[in-house]
């Protein structure tokens, strides 16, 4: 039976890539998806990693014994990417407990365009030991050692470290940030930065839930089990408002007047904005608040991208000279008029705002640019003070398993887009690498040029979203071709318990989190 089983043959439909058109084969029973992967040599644009099989996520070892739809993935795709993730991890911690058997690793957060690691229990790492065991996960992988002898647990992995051909490892303070392929560079590494700013802002919140013990989701669910979250969310609320004040008195104490703010999509910034503007009223002067978004050109005007589509993301689409104009005539103490961007229309008027500015009124500016010279060329840089929002969340699943802060702002947003926009999960899914790729260009390179640094994140924030995104992305379907991506982001939901409503009541009104899970009292 098991020969017959072997040589009978089934058809299958394969996609090199998702959204390309489907190409017959015949294969035998049996067959793993590596071996199908085989038969297109040549045909992919990026290395392959898992698969979509039927519409389930597979590794690439997975058997087709049946007519099937297959999909390869690279690391555009989420899932695929965070298995080969997974895998560079899991040799990583093979090649370390070789050379430090009595030392294991800690995984930390997203740093330099990589993962940051620490060793437990080991103190003063060395280039050395660093370059020792990189130059062993090297061998493994060309040794294409099977994941079957290397620890990863019940996760899907690649099928042998041969695959793993796109990583290094870079001592950084007392850890190790491991570069991967990620989704916008899936050709190989993404360029390397030293992002200082993000690293302290990491070690500030690591600090914060090492005194909270919250630094599991196992943490996070024994906390909400005790009957102790209504501390840890206003605990959290006044470290944040503790902060957004001290940020108020160095912005007063630097005496600049061009308050800069951006960060990438669903990081808070308008109810940020919002209360940064109470606290320098405090402190000061009641500030003038200003969103870039009003200086978008009228949308018949904005210019098609690569894709065929208008590209609202990019600098061309902002009226920098207005712009400029606008903020140097409040500088000057002037009356100014300025422009309002009224998306029902997709055009800017003017004539419903007049604003004048004392001499010591600062000037509050939100938008995707603020970081980039290039928005601001004819405000002097001693006018300027740039600050770099983001949830750095440090909470991780355990020691060994991190949550990307790319999911973290994806379920912000699904939750968001679901009350504000009436998309439902799929649509924002959908428009995420958009989103992902306009991040890359226009904010993730000037992060570190920011004078200030501020963490949106919660401890608690994943048990909140969960009760508003677990049940929209259960309604993607299974013929969904985002269904998988939905999975994932539901495994991921899976380990933390969610917040009850008794407990969602003591979220503050003017709560960044309430940007997204609604009952705002700013936005």
């Amino acid at each position: 039976m098991e020969t017959k089983e072997k040589m009978r043959e089934i058809e299958v439909r394969v996609r090199t890539e998702p959204g390309v058109a489907p190409e017959k084969r015949m294969i035998e029973a049996g067959s793993s998806l590596e071996s199908v992967m085989r038969i297109f040599e040549g045909r992919f644009r990026y290395p392959i990693y898992a698969a979509r099989l039927n519409n389930r996520i597979a590794d690439l070892t997975q058997v087709v014994t049946e007519p099937s739809e297959i999909v390869f993935l690279d690391t555009r795709d989420s899932c695929a990417k965070e298995i080969y993730q997974r895998s560079v991890i899991a040799l990583f911690r093979k090649a370390l407990k070789k050379i430090f058997p009595e030392h294991d690793m800690c995984i930390g957060n997203s740093l330099n365009r990589g993962i940051y690691t620490e060793i437990k229990d080991l103190d003063g790492l060395s280039h050395m030991a660093t370059e020792m065991i990189e130059d062993l996960m090297w061998e493994m992988v060309k040794e294409k050692l099977p994941f079957s002898e290397i620890d990863h647990g019940e996760e899907q992995v690649v099928p042998h470290a041969g695959y793993l051909k796109s990583f290094d490892l870079k001592k950084y303070h007392d850890g190790i940030v491991i570069r991967i392929s990620e989704d916008t560079y899936p050709h190989g590494l993404a360029p390397y930065v030293d992002n200082k700013n993000l690293y302290d802002a990491f070690e500030i919140q690591k600090e914060w839930s090492i005194k909270l013990g919250i630094e599991t989701c196992a943490d996070l669910n024994r906390k909400i089990g005790a009957g102790e979250i209504e501390d840890i969310i206003r605990i959290s609320e006044a470290l944040q408002e503790k902060n957004i004040s001290d940020l108020a008195d160095e912005i007063v104490r630097s005496g600049r007047r061009v308050i800069l703010i951006a960060g990438p999509s669903s990081s808070g910034k308008t109810t940020f904005a919002h209360r940064l503007c109470t606290q320098l009223w405090v402190v000061g002067e009641k500030p003038v608040y200003i969103g870039t978004d009003d200086y978008y050109i009228d949308r018949k005007l904005v210019p098609i991208g690569p894709d065929g589509e208008q590209n609202f993301e990019n600098l061309d689409s902002i009226d920098v000279a207005l712009f400029n104009e606008n903020i140097k005539s409040l500088l000057e103490g002037k009356e100014t008029e300025l422009p309002r961007f009224h998306f029902a229309s997709g055009e800017r008027v003017m004539g419903e705002r007049r604003v004048k500015a004392g001499p010591n009124t600062p000037i509050v500016i939100e938008g995707i640019h603020g970081l980039n010279e290039a928005l601001t060329p004819g405000i002097a840089k001693e006018d300027k003070f740039k600050i770099y929002i983001s949830p750095l969340t440090q909470i991780r699943i355990d020691n060994f398993t991190r949550i990307p802060l790319t999911d973290l702002r994806k379920l912000r947003r699904i939750v968001r887009d679901a009350t504000k926009r009436g998309w439902d999960a799929r649509a924002t899914m959908e428009n995420w690498p958009k989103v992902r790729a306009g991040e890359d260009v226009n904010i993730f390179p000037y992060s570190d040029d920011a004078d200030a640094v501020f963490n949106s994140a919660f401890v608690y924030e994943l048990a909140a979203l969960k009760k508003y995104a677990e049940p929209m992305l259960e309604e993607i379907s299974e013929d969904d071709e985002y269904y998988c991506e939905a999975r994932r982001l539901l495994c991921l939901l899976s380990h933390v318990d969610e917040l009850l409503d008794g407990a969602q009541v003591y979220i503050a009104g003017n709560s960044i989190l309430r940007e997204f899970i609604g009952g705002s009292t700013i936005v």
